[in-house]
């Protein structure tokens, strides 16, 4: 009788292990192209500790981002709903704060250019459910107080508001104060990317094994000023100087990260948390030059697959198995619903999400259901909208009282997008294009 009811104490023991829920860290690298990592092909980058970690989980080759652009790919993974909904964030905000097509102008006038916090659901959903939650880096979805992080369910932030800053100043080209400390303006000396490394460190250390965490770390690399590390008496970039770098100083700021990345890993080691902690890696969008995009087409603000395809990688110990290549379509709003899934967590506002649990179908080797993917991007008088049907793909790229030019092409037989198809196979164009007018219609603004 002893041994079996030690042995139901045991089975009982492992059971609650294998349901912990994991802490969860979600690295997002900023402007960081497919084609710029040894692990997606890369020949002048050195990541090592990127390169372990992909050695050490899965790798996904064909995860989209919701937005060719860094505020509504940021927006689509806070709400797990496609960015189109809260309004004005189709586009970054401009820097100092300013709307850049007719619905941010129009909120901005309002005062009201930002995520509202009621539709922010993956840090409150985390939290709902007993998770430490921290934001350490960029944030880009809304300058003022109301919209910052502390107010979107994190307990912690550390970063910049807006969506690009002087490396070592810390400030954009405005007056206003957007380095960030929780909520009140903080002055530091060092590297940004050293700064959120740091940052972040602290708070995986300072994390209790009882009580799992979540760690948004939001980098600023490699997004311009391209800047590198170790160049601190360096002038700051003039506006001019402010997007233009070589690929020298590019690649130094990619590898710097990676360095910031095993920072992170060797702090799960130390605090005995990697076995239980999800560690997810990607990008916002595709690069723009000095980046590299290869071997897609085209670069971020565009809806070619060179703007949206981004590098993912993901590791969790006896969970998802190491040296995996996942090729199945999927959206960074499925990060939302994958988290929230496997932390037992559900969206506070109770309203379904866009996204899919893509990691747990990973986790349990299961495929993921068919489904269309879609896009709209806005910047001043020009739209792109796209749709991914099987392996059809769908683009438009219209001004404002111009003609519209659209593209179709077979991602299987042409995933360079070199082959146009509109004409040879016209009726699927036709029937792409009202499936995107039918998306619209469903996705219409809430504000």
């Amino acid at each position: 009788m002893m041994i079996s009811r030690l042995s139901l104490l045991l089975l009982l023991s492992v059971s609650a292990l294998q349901a912990a829920p994991p802490n969860i860290i979600f690295m997002l690298a900023d402007d960081l192209g497919y084609g710029d990592l040894p692990a997606f092909g890369a020949k002048d980058v050195r990541t090592p500790h990127l390169d372990r970690l992909a050695a050490a989980g899965v790798k996904f080759t064909q995860a989209y981002a919701n937005g060719p652009e860094c505020t509504p790919s940021r927006t689509a993974i806070l709400t797990g709903r496609h960015p189109q909904r809260p309004g004005g964030l189709e586009c970054p905000l401009g820097t100092g704060n300013v709307g850049r097509y007719d619905d941010a102008i129009r909120l901005r006038e309002q005062q009201d250019l930002g995520l509202p916090p009621h539709m922010a659901v993956l840090a409150p959903g985390l939290k709902q459910v007993g998770y430490s939650t921290a934001l350490i880096g960029k944030w880009h979805l809304g300058y003022e107080a109301k919209f910052n992080p502390l107010e979107q369910g994190f307990d912690r932030f550390f970063g910049i508001l807006g969506g690009n800053v002087d490396y070592y100043r810390h400030i954009e080209l405005s007056d206003l104060p957007v380095f960030i400390d929780n909520r009140a303006p903080v002055t530091r000396a060092g590297y940004m990317t050293d700064l959120f490394r740091d940052e972040a460190v602290a708070f995986v250390k300072q994390q209790s094994a009882q009580k799992p965490f979540f760690l948004m770390l939001s980098f600023t690399a490699p997004h311009f000023p391209f800047q590198p590390p170790g160049t601190p008496d360096e002038p700051m970039p003039t506006a001019e100087q402010w997007t233009k770098g070589t690929r020298a100083n590019y690649v130094k700021m990619i590898e710097n990260m990676d360095d910031a990345a095993g920072a992170i890993f060797a702090a799960l080691q130390a605090t005995g948390a990697e076995d239980n902690t999800l560690v997810v890696f990607a990008s916002d969008h595709g690069a723009m030059a000095p980046g590299s995009n290869a071997p897609w087409r085209d670069f971020k603000e565009t809806l070619f697959e060179g703007g949206i395809r981004t590098p993912v990688l993901a590791r969790w110990p006896g969970k998802l198995k190491a040296g995996t290549v996942d090729d199945r379509p999927w959206m960074l709003m499925d990060l939302t619903a994958s988290f929230l899934q496997l932390a037992n967590a559900a969206p506070p506002d109770g309203r379904p999400l866009d996204g899919h649990p893509v990691l747990v179908d990973v986790i349990k080797g299961r495929a993921s259901p068919a489904r269309d993917f879609f896009w709209r991007a806005r910047r001043g008088e020009r739209t792109w909208r796209a749709v991914r049907s099987g392996n059809l793909k769908w683009i438009t790229k219209q001004d404002t009282g111009t003609p519209a030019e659209e593209w179709l092409f077979d991602l299987k037989t042409d995933p360079g997008e070199a082959e146009d198809l509109k004409a040879a196979r016209s009726a699927d164009a036709t029937r792409l294009k009202a499936l995107v007018a039918e998306w619209e219609m469903e996705v219409k603004t809430e504000r």
